[in-house]
């Protein structure tokens, strides 16, 4: 009666505990960065929907303004209700044209453009584009009055879209002109 005892990694075959632990603790390491990644990758795909729907925003007011012989639409006219809240139909702007990241448009109007030393601020809320008439971005601060007034009553149709994104922080805006 002939026996043979096969011993582990005698001949090349098995693996020894050493090699399983530094297999597993590699591959850990290999979810743990995925995992601590993707949350700011997120955030970046939210912001780059935001300033999407910021643009969409703005073409539909420039769309708008272009059909009613240059009247600037109240929030009414561009979302179709009067709260602001994107409605499935009957605005410029409605839910199906923009990203679940926003839900409000608020258009904030002035009778006549404001002086060049106006300034405006925006409060950073998710999900809401604020649109001001009459004002345009101010790069020169990251914080505090966020758009200046523009100079001149032929002004009236420029305007400036602001909107909240998640990378700068608590308060950040992503603001753009027309």
């Amino acid at each position: 009666m002939n026996t043979q005892h096969k011993q582990a990694n005698a001949d090349g075959r098995g693996f020894t505990i050493i090699e399983v632990v530094l297999v597993l603790a590699i591959a850990g390491l290999i979810f743990l960065m995925v995992f601590i990644a993707l949350p700011a990758l997120q955030r970046g795909q939210r912001d780059t929907s935001r300033k999407s729907d910021a643009g969409i925003v703005s073409s539909a007011i420039t769309g708008y303004t272009s059909n009613n012989r240059g009247a600037f639409p109240s929030t009414t006219n561009l979302t179709g209700v009067s709260t602001g809240v994107l409605a499935a139909s009957g605005g410029y702007v409605n839910s199906s044209s923009v990203s679940q990241s926003t839900t409000t448009v608020t258009v904030v109007t002035s009778a006549t453009a404001p002086a060049a030393t106006t300034t405006a601020t925006y409060t950073a809320t998710d999900g809401v584009i604020a649109v001001y008439q009459g004002y345009k971005c101010d790069p020169s601060v990251s914080t505090g009055p966020l758009v200046a007034g523009l100079r001149g009553s032929g002004n009236k149709s420029k305007f400036a879209t602001v909107t909240y994104v998640e990378a700068g922080g608590s308060g950040a805006y992503h603001c753009q002109d027309n």
